[in-house]
């Protein structure tokens, strides 16, 4: 929800915070007004509880800053923090969401394809003792095919590459070598192992990289030829790094 539609309700909550301070809980529905506003109560009600964990909300506060401020008291926090104290909140509550909805995603896609998964793992563990082959720590493995002598590019920086995607048994899924045309984008805006890979290379470089799926998509498909858990091979010539 946004930081937005969460403060106007905070704004209607504290109308309806004053109603019933004042004894309006009694009053009777006899108007479309009245009705309106009671259905607006209700409805301020039903948000606040969807966005926030009742452990988390502590009502009498509620009702404390709401006093203070009509009251004109000495408040507990600077007005102009107010946004931000909301705005972390639910930034942490939309992360948590989303950080929960991944690991569903991860856990039903290892249930359907577990196999796959397998059969990378394996792939990646036979390619380290092939000649040549070189492991970062993070488990990216590459093979320097030409070593240039230029400036290294940093995760902030945006590189002119020419590249050549497939997968272990060479089936391709991406090359700008066959479209005949560069590519050019931020080092810190693709797949995890493309960053790493990137900043070890000097420009003029040409690296062959061997991407573990949970440097790669991890479990989620992509286009036709990416499965889930799929581990892929990129041929990478650093061109230039664009000012």
């Amino acid at each position: 929800m946004k930081i937005e539609k969460i403060l106007s309700l905070f704004a209607l909550a504290l109308l309806v915070v004053s109603c019933n301070q004042n004894g309006a809980q009694n009053k009777p529905l006899e108007t479309q007004a009245d009705s309106l506003s009671y259905a607006i109560g209700m409805d301020v009600a039903r948000n606040v509880g969807v966005s926030f964990d009742a452990s988390e909300f502590d009502h009498d506060l509620f009702f404390q800053g709401y006093r203070n401020v009509i009251d004109s008291a000495e408040v507990k926090i600077d007005q102009a923090a107010v946004q931000g104290i909301i705005r972390t909140y639910m930034q942490k509550k939309q992360q948590e969401q989303f950080e929960k909805q991944q690991a569903e995603a991860a856990q039903k896609a290892e249930e359907q394809y577990g196999d796959l998964k397998a059969a990378g793992e394996k792939l990646m563990e036979e390619n380290i003792s092939k000649e040549g082959v070189q492991t970062t720590e993070s488990g990216l493995q590459y093979i320097v095919l030409k070593e240039g002598d230029g400036e290294k590019p940093t995760a902030t920086d945006r590189v002119k590459v020419h590249y050549h995607g497939t997968l272990f048994d060479g089936t391709v899924f991406d090359s700008s070598v066959d479209r005949g045309e560069p590519a050019t984008f931020g080092v810190g805006q693709v797949i995890k192992g493309w960053t790493e890979g990137l900043q070890l290379m000097s420009v003029g470089s040409k690296y062959k990289f061997f991407i573990p799926q949970e440097l790669a998509y991890g479990h989620q498909q992509k286009g036709q030829h990416i499965k889930p858990f799929s581990p892929l091979v990129f041929e990478v010539e650093l061109l230039e790094i664009v000012k």
